[in-house]
């Protein structure tokens, strides 16, 4: 067996902790699949007293995480500490600099400044390994990178956020609003407490900026991702979908086209019968359409400690055997350059909400301003009636371009009889 591998870890919160434990409990296995012994020599976090449930000491603790990259015992570092700039981007920066692969967990760091990261981890000629970035234990990246080289892909798209995914589920099973069950959700720990980056989309957004990069071997483009989050998804709208056939999904989706690519992060609604609409709770899943493979989808636990340490492991072990693969599965001089396309660009249908006085004459105003837009009407409900008083109306269209939607909705909310901004949500074919 080939000497051990000595790691550094810098943050030791859930996923440190959670990687601890895990090399301590399987240290056995774990050596016996990457073919030498893995070690932790040295540490940095903030709190030295803390109890993390493994013995720490004979690690070398640093203060500041930066230094892991000079310490001449470390032959690689996992940066665990988070965020897109400061101290964790500095010391995945040298570690590159000093010839230590970096395995991080960091989706924000990554869907920043991925493309660039990649450069200098080639230029060291040593690995960069984020399996952890996306999806927690899922293993999609390494689905795309190695399982589906063969493949041309032309779409990704998921469930990449458990917390917005577990509030749109208890929604849906409750028929409670967003602001209640969100509060469910952080009592319970699945939402922080600024909880914005789940439900705004951001999190998502990070997540399918690294799949892009990865699926069409471009230059990661986070600025070119639209973002949309689910604060205004309303119980009303949960109920309507369900009597359409529909489940509401925050989705991170990527589309290669010949003019650029198309992210988009958003709720959608999606049929009963797709695959994803299936998932359920803070489960996460992962699709992509390949030429020759079909297809595909990976479910499963995209959050805390256990799932995401597997998959910071899992890089650990493909690099202690030696595996050395490009960062995006080609050469970082080979991404290219690729455009992200405008949203109002994007072509699909679309479901509207109104909140209408039920008066004569309103339906009309309503249709002519779909008409004049090129927008064809696929059904609408309309439950009850209530002369003078505030009814709610569904619309859902024929496919039709964005733009010509949000020319028609400006039309829409200036008629009086219209009392509130519609509600509109996009209609999926996956």
């Amino acid at each position: 067996m080939r000497r051990e591998l000595r790691i550094g870890i810098a943050g030791l919160g859930t996923v440190g902790a959670g990687v601890l434990r895990l090399l301590e409990a399987h240290a056995e296995l774990i050596a016996e699949r990457a073919g030498r012994s893995l070690r932790v020599v040295a540490v940095s976090a903030r709190d030295q007293s803390k109890d993390r449930g493994v013995d720490l000491s004979e690690a070398h603790w640093f203060a500041d995480a930066s230094a892991l990259a000079e310490a001449p015992d470390v032959d690689l570092v996992l940066e665990l500490i988070g965020g897109s700039e400061g101290v964790a981007k500095d010391l995945v920066e040298r570690s590159l600099a000093a010839g230590k692969p970096v395995i991080t967990a960091n989706k924000a760091l990554m869907a920043h400044h991925g493309s660039e990261l990649a450069r200098r981890a080639e230029a060291a000629g040593v690995a960069l390994a984020y399996e952890a970035a996306v999806a927690g234990g899922v293993p999609v990246i390494k689905a795309l990178r190695e399982g589906l080289a063969a493949n041309r892909i032309s779409r990704v798209y998921g469930i990449l956020n458990g917390t917005s995914n577990f509030i749109l589920t208890s929604m849906r099973e409750t028929g409670r609003e967003f602001g209640e069950v969100l509060g469910e959700a952080q009592a319970l720990g699945y939402a922080e407490a600024d909880p914005s980056f789940d439900v705004d989309g951001i999190d998502t957004a990070h997540k399918l900026a690294i799949l892009t990069g990865l699926a069409f071997g471009c230059e990661i483009d986070f600025d070119g991702v639209y973002v949309e989050g689910i604060r205004e998804i309303s119980a009303l709208d949960i109920e309507y979908a369900n009597e359409l056939g529909y489940r509401i999904k925050l989705l991170g989706l990527s589309r290669a086209t010949d003019g650029g690519v198309e992210q988009r992060v958003h709720p959608c609604m999606v049929a009963l019968d797709a695959p994803i609409a299936s998932i359920e709770g803070v489960f996460n899943a992962v699709v992509a359409d390949g030429d020759f493979v079909g297809s595909i989808m990976a479910e499963g636990q995209g959050a805390g400690a256990g799932p995401t340490a597997s998959a910071v492991v899992a890089d650990l072990i493909d690099i202690a055997r030696g595996g050395g693969l490009a960062t995006f599965a080609v050469p970082a001089a080979a991404l290219r350059r690729l455009p992200s396309l405008p949203m109002e660009r994007h072509e699909g249908s679309y479901y509207l909400r109104l909140m209408v006085v039920d008066r004569p004459g309103v339906i009309a105003d309503i249709a002519a301003a779909l008409r004049d837009e090129d927008i064809s009407v696929e059904a609408m409900l309309q439950r009850g009636r209530a002369p003078g008083e505030s009814v709610p109306v569904v619309i859902t269209t024929h496919e039709t371009r964005e733009a010509n939607m949000t020319r028609a909705l400006e039309r829409i909310i200036q008629i009086k009889a219209v009392l509130e901004p519609p509600r509109m949500i996009r209609i999926e074919a996956l």
